[in-house]
């Protein structure tokens, strides 16, 4: 028996349903394409397959303005967490990796903004800079040595940014949130098979795509872990990120992306440590929280974080460099 995934898109992350649907349409169709050339087996297993509503349709809208969609159930493969082996690691690198390399010729027009700014560096600073100035819930003097590391690393900010509007770094179809949770691995293989969750795909850096996917992959420790002295990057899987990813997209990355992979595993988790430290700031607006100061805990496992990074930069290069020459 055919088994399959109902799911309500949500609306109140995301905007314009509609938009964000055009775009899984069309960026599913743009791979089983790429697959179908390739003489590639088992293609539902590879790439998500909508199934069309009773109009045509890839999702259909109720009266009550809710958006709905149905994918084929992917047999025989399972997403995980938390990585446990630098064999996972490496894997889900390779196919976020891959997934980019297929959409990397996607043809015009521009995919939709799903969530605008959502990787923009210097407006989530600004919005931290403001969280702090207002201080609505009286919380900054509780927080301040996480302000003053945040402050203090703003240099780090516009790196990317300024790259990209010099031309440097190109803007590309991503996928904006690559966590190994959301790379399927075959039961027996354990080979990534799929890349799923495709709602935050749209336009932005593949450094984003690869920082994230080093920040979510080399801590050991739980997002809201309160003793930092367990917060440490693991090389290992830095290792294995990096060998995984470049057997996919090396052919496709310019020197550019390829000299900021380092620089990226730190930006992105900086990026995400102001956010729920802002939020934290601003009463706990965006991020569920199940205990006071749950969100600042978050920040400061994101801090360690970059510092670890900081601390390890030569050997994360020299890392890189191996696997790049």
């Amino acid at each position: 028996p055919m088994r399959y995934i109902f799911q309500r898109i949500n609306h109140n992350v995301f905007k314009d349903p509609a938009g964000l649907m055009g775009n899984v349409e069309r960026v599913t169709a743009h791979i089983r394409r790429k697959l179908e050339a390739a003489g590639a087996d088992q293609i539902s297993r590879r790439v998500l397959t909508l199934v069309p509503a009773l109009d045509g349709k890839g999702w259909y809208a109720d009266a009550e303005g809710n958006h709905w969609r149905c994918y084929l159930f992917i047999e025989r493969a399972k997403s995980y967490d938390q990585i446990e082996a630098p064999r996972q690691a490496f894997e889900a690198a390779r196919a976020f990796g891959e997934f980019q390399k297929q959409l990397a010729d996607l043809p015009s027009p521009r995919l939709h903004d799903t969530i605008p700014n959502f990787h923009h560096t210097r407006s989530r600073f600004d919005a931290l800079r403001q969280a702090i100035e207002q201080d609505a819930c009286n919380r900054a003097a509780g927080v301040k040595a996480d302000i003053e590391f945040a402050l203090r690393h703003e240099p780090l900010v516009d790196v990317l940014l300024d790259l990209q509007s010099r031309g440097l770094l190109p803007e590309r179809a991503t996928h904006n949130d690559c966590k190994l949770s959301n790379v399927m691995l075959d039961d027996t293989t354990g080979q990534g098979v799929c890349v799923i969750d495709l709602d935050t795909v749209m336009p932005g850096l593949t450094l984003y795509d690869f920082g994230d996917l080093c920040r979510t992959a080399t801590c050991p420790t739980a997002e809201d872990e309160r003793d930092l002295s367990k917060v440490e990057m693991r090389m290992e899987m830095f290792d294995a990120l990096v060998g995984g990813y470049l057997a996919s997209a090396g052919g496709f990355l310019n020197p550019v992306e390829k000299d900021h992979l380092v620089f990226c595993a730190k930006l992105i988790t900086f990026e995400i440590g102001i956010r729920f430290l802002a939020d934290h700031l601003a009463g706990d607006r965006y991020y569920k929280v199940h205990r006071p100061g749950h969100s600042a805990d978050r920040a400061r496992v994101q801090f360690k974080m970059v510092e670890s990074f900081e601390r390890n930069d030569s050997a994360m290069r020299q890392v890189v460099a191996t696997t790049v020459a």
